[in-house]
């Protein structure tokens, strides 16, 4: 006999090992490129005072970009592979490319392979990325349910903490095993690798046994397993009547209003700066006079700080809805980012050619004012606790939670595509940026976190606390203003818990009272 595990944070740990891989990438990336090892083996830029160089800025740009650049062609087809193979067997197919592409990492001995294992890679995180959060989002209760799928950041804060710790280790091996072996250890997790889905595909003794399973304990006949099942049998015989999903139909009508916010919520999550940071932390530090084992370990501090601050969104994010961390999460990187731009232009100078600890070709440095230096490092550091609670998870929290059933595939796969192809030009961009704007490339972002700011307040609706089918509804509202919404948290824990009825519950109870012969108003068997 199968056992089926139905506790959700069971299955939420085991699907957003997903996320982790991501996380592992950015990590094993950032302290990678910084070592002896990595540079001599993919040197293109000479020798000088005896160390390699390695591969030009633009170069690296590609090589960091080809995993992203990936990563947004995965994404796309997700929404063909999930609507075709179902949530699991999607995120389960891109378990097994992630594994073929770390081999390929991990065995190159050409930039070139490099960038095509890394490409491979990124095909894996974008289906992963896309359908991970779908998957435990459909099986969520509406009061869990940004703190389940807020686990997917977490599972990636995890990975890179992880992985950059490993990276960091094996820098201290001789040879080229400093950065095959983390590439090669990277595929490990991957080998360990939803009711909706099943009610579209008419099994609806499955889905109702999986609803029962994930919200409570198995019993099928608990009211909010009965309301939800009714919700979304009433949704899906809706969305039937309409012609069948495509991507084209998600820029129609009131629909494009919801693409354009999910969208923006993962374009605005690369725009913060966030994993740029991530990825080229070793060149801001470079930039702030540390070299070598104490660039690394100072860098590593800001990943443990990523890991502790996004615990708090695990706790609370369902009570603090989506818009106001959002807000307040813009709002203070905006003026982490400006202080940044403020202290290196007041304090710093350009950097001599080769850059800071052969960090950079140029950059900018701050190696001659000490207290300015450990400025930006607070300055950063802060920066990085101001996403971890916020945009870290409402960006993967948020889209899944915009869009009908027969759409949500295919426009989470879309929204995970902007995320992608913003990050894989961030990736390109990023290098070059430091070496010809140095300190200005911090006031670009600052300014990419104003705008964002004032984009949420008027345009992003607050989705916590709604059924995914309440949602549905709220979007279809005429006059719906954003700024106007509100979390209602305590009321979907009382439906919840089966202290209070929703409308449908009691209309779905007559029904079935009715068919059966019971007196109205009954509880049906």
């Amino acid at each position: 006999m199968r056992y089926v595990v139905g506790n959700i944070y069971i299955i939420t740990t085991v699907a957003v090992i997903g996320g982790a891989l991501f996380g592992f990438d950015i990590a094993s990336m950032s302290a990678i490129l910084g070592t002896q090892q990595y540079k001599c083996f993919f040197n293109q830029t000479g020798i000088s005072d005896g160390a390699c160089g390695g591969p030009t800025s633009s170069t690296q740009g590609g090589i960091s970009a080809a995993m992203p650049g990936g990563s947004f062609v995965g994404a796309l087809i997700s929404g063909f592979i999930t609507d075709w193979m179902g949530r699991k067997l999607a995120i389960q197919t891109g378990s097994v490319i992630w594994c073929i592409g770390s081999a390929i990492v991990c065995s190159s001995f050409s930039i070139g392979q490099l960038v095509v294992g890394r490409f491979i890679n990124g095909l894996s995180v974008g289906i992963l990325s896309a359908q991970v959060p779908v998957y435990v989002a459909e099986l969520a209760q509406p009061s869990k349910r940004g703190q389940v799928v807020g686990a997917q950041q977490w599972a990636i804060t995890w990975g890179i903490l992880i992985m950059f710790y490993i990276s960091y280790g094996s820098s201290f091996l001789t040879g080229n095993a400093a950065w095959r072996l983390p590439w090669g250890l990277q595929m490990i997790p991957a080998v360990f690798l939803p009711p909706r889905w099943l009610a579209k595909h008419d099994r609806w003794e499955e889905a109702h046994k999986v609803l029962a399973l994930v919200h409570a304990k198995g019993n099928e006949n608990a009211p909010f397993v009965l309301t939800e099942l009714q919700e979304i049998r009433e949704m899906v015989e809706f969305e039937r009547r309409n012609a069948d999903a495509s991507y084209l139909e998600l820029f129609k009508g009131h629909m494009i209003y919801r693409t354009h916010v999910g969208m923006f919520t993962q374009i605005w999550s690369q725009l913060t700066g966030m994993n740029v940071m991530m990825l080229y932390i070793t060149y801001v530090f470079g930039m702030a006079g540390l070299s070598g084992n104490s660039n690394l370990v100072a860098s590593s501090i800001q990943y443990v700080i990523n890991v502790v601050c996004t615990v708090a969104a695990l706790i609370w994010i369902d009570r603090w809805g989506r818009r106001t961390p959002l807000l307040v999460g813009s709002t203070l990187m905006m003026i982490f980012m400006f202080a940044n731009a403020g202290i290196m232009a007041s304090y710093g100078k350009s950097a001599p050619k080769g850059g800071v600890d052969h960090v950079a070709e140029e950059s900018w440095d701050l190696s001659d004012a000490p207290m300015a230096a450990k400025g930006v490092i607070a300055m950063t550091y802060l920066f990085v606790a101001s996403y971890a609670p916020t945009w870290g998870p409402v960006s993967w929290i948020y889209p899944p939670e915009l869009f009908p059933l027969r759409l949500r595939g295919k426009a989470v796969a879309v929204c995970t595509a902007s995320n992608w192809i913003f990050n894989f030009a961030l990736s390109y961009f990023v290098p070059p940026a430091f070496e010809n704007i140095k300190w200005k490339t911090y006031l670009v972002f600052g300014v990419f976190c104003f705008v964002m700011t004032v984009h949420v307040y008027f345009c992003f609706p607050e989705t916590a606390g709604k059924t995914l089918e309440d949602v549905e509804g709220m979007f279809t509202t005429p006059g719906m203003r954003p700024w106007k919404t509100s979390v209602q948290f305590q009321q979907v824990r009382r439906l919840e818990q089966g202290e209070i009825q929703s409308e449908k519950m009691a209309d779905f109870q007559v029904e079935s009272a009715g068919e059966k012969g019971n007196a109205p108003g009954t509880q049906p068997v």
